[in-house]
């Protein structure tokens, strides 16, 4: 007779079978993450290939220890151990260790970093700086004992003698290397006469430069109120530094040569040629003023001095004579109108009274007759400061400062080129004039 078993029997004889086999204690296992959705502690899905489907499950803190995230479609290694679920009779694989597939570790870590500071905003090019035209003052962050620092000196020195260069040393591998990076990023951006800074360090393997990568060194490159450029590796190596420093370069020395656009030579060029259009400019402006003031000599202003001042004699006089009408003017017609007072006065009040009106109004005909007089005192007044200065404009009052007039021929001289040796020329003086020979004429350019 045959002996059946039952389902729970064969389902307990499989899974004691699973537990005690060595070869499914611990299973390395590859495949493609399958059915994930990011759950608050432990994880359930599926490991799959193009042939079977396995469950998987992950807990909490295996979960959370992952160098990296885990996403569907991600293509993982796996160790963990088969195990039977004997309720459903499923079994399924319990990952004890997990890491990427096919690329380390590293750079899918560097992958899902870029990606998270790329959808934040750190590397949009909006939050670049320009690099400085000309810096008196650079700045760097890199180890103190490494090629790096002896290349940008070498690179400054030769370029631009004299640029003053600053180190802020730091480790730039190894555990702590991030930190010391970002504080001393900081702390260079404390300096107010820093312009530009250098951040960076000589090749190596992605683990050498891990220390770029880092979200806290790349933070204090954005946050850096000083433009920074990074030279971190080789020309082919490539970091997030370098991805939101505002200038990348591919070595220390192309570093240098950004930090310095101009060399020396380039400045004093550059000097020379602006001092060559300045000097052409001002020769410019002062032949423009000569030939004005040849026209200027040449004209009747300058051969009659005094017809300056004629128009202006003219307009005083005029003025003086419209005063002393208006004046004259308001006068008669303030003496009618208190004749017509008067008159009025005597029309309208009684006898007794007629004396106290005359006393009134005579009072009041001497205030006009006053205030007139101070009208036209202060009126006079004005007049005379006004003819004083210009009498100062007439021309004996400017001879009598000590001034002369020199002509030659009735005409005024106002150039040395006017004359040549052997010339006559008239000088009138306050008193008199004098007759001169000319012996030597010497033209001094303004």
């Amino acid at each position: 007779m045959t002996d059946y078993l039952s389902v729970g029997t064969l389902t307990k004889y499989l899974k004691r079978k699973f537990d005690k086999d060595p070869y499914l204690e611990r299973v390395f296992l590859t495949g493609q993450v399958s059915n994930f959705r990011a759950r608050p502690n432990h994880q359930y899905f599926s490991l799959k290939d193009d042939q079977a489907v396995i469950q998987a499950t992950m807990w909490s803190g295996v979960y959370q220890k992952l160098p990296f995230t885990l996403e569907e479609g991600q293509q993982i290694n796996v160790v963990g151990r088969v195990q039977l679920y004997a309720p459903n009779g499923s079994y399924s694989i319990l990952i004890e260790r997990a890491e990427p597939a096919g690329v380390g570790e590293l750079a899918l870590r560097f992958e899902q970093l870029k990606k998270e500071l790329t959808a934040a905003g750190f590397f949009k090019a909006e939050h670049k700086q320009a690099l400085p035209h000309f810096n008196r003052k650079i700045g760097v962050v890199t180890s103190q004992s490494g090629a790096v620092i002896q290349d940008i000196i070498t690179t400054v020195n030769r370029r631009f003698p004299g640029l003053s260069i600053r180190l802020y040393p730091a480790k730039v591998q190894g555990e702590g290397a991030a930190s010391e990076i970002a504080a001393q990023i900081q702390r260079a951006n404390l300096d107010e006469d820093l312009d530009v800074l250098i951040v960076g360090r000589g090749g190596g393997s992605m683990e050498d430069l891990w220390a770029f990568n880092e979200e806290i060194v790349v933070r204090a490159i954005f946050e850096s109120r000083l433009p920074v450029i990074s030279s971190v590796g080789h020309e082919t190596d490539m970091t997030l530094a370098d991805f939101v420093a505002d200038q990348r370069a591919a070595t220390p020395t192309a570093a240098a040569e950004l930090a310095t656009p101009y060399t020396k030579a380039d400045y004093f060029l550059a000097l020379e040629r602006s001092q060559l259009r300045l000097k052409q400019l001002v020769d410019q402006q002062l032949k423009a003023k000569r030939d004005r003031l040849e026209v200027l000599a040449k004209s009747i202003i300058f051969r009659q001095p005094e017809r300056l001042y004629d128009s202006y004699v003219q307009k005083l006089d005029q003025l003086d004579l419209q005063l002393k009408q208006v004046v004259e003017k308001e006068l008669q017609r303030k003496q009618h109108q208190s004749q017509l007072l008067y008159q009025s006065l005597i029309r309208q009040n009684p006898t007794p009274r007629l004396e106290r009106n005359r006393d009134q109004l005579s009072r009041l005909e001497k205030d006009l007759q006053r205030v007139m007089r101070d009208y036209l005192s202060k009126a006079q007044q004005r007049y005379q400061v006004a003819s004083d200065a210009l009498s100062q404009l007439e021309l004996r009052q400017i001879l009598q400062r000590g001034y002369a007039l020199v002509k030659k021929d009735d005409a005024i001289v106002s150039h040395s080129k006017q004359v040549q040796s052997g010339d006559s020329l008239t000088i009138e003086l306050q008193d008199g004039h004098l007759e001169v020979e000319v012996k030597h004429v010497q033209n001094t350019d303004i």
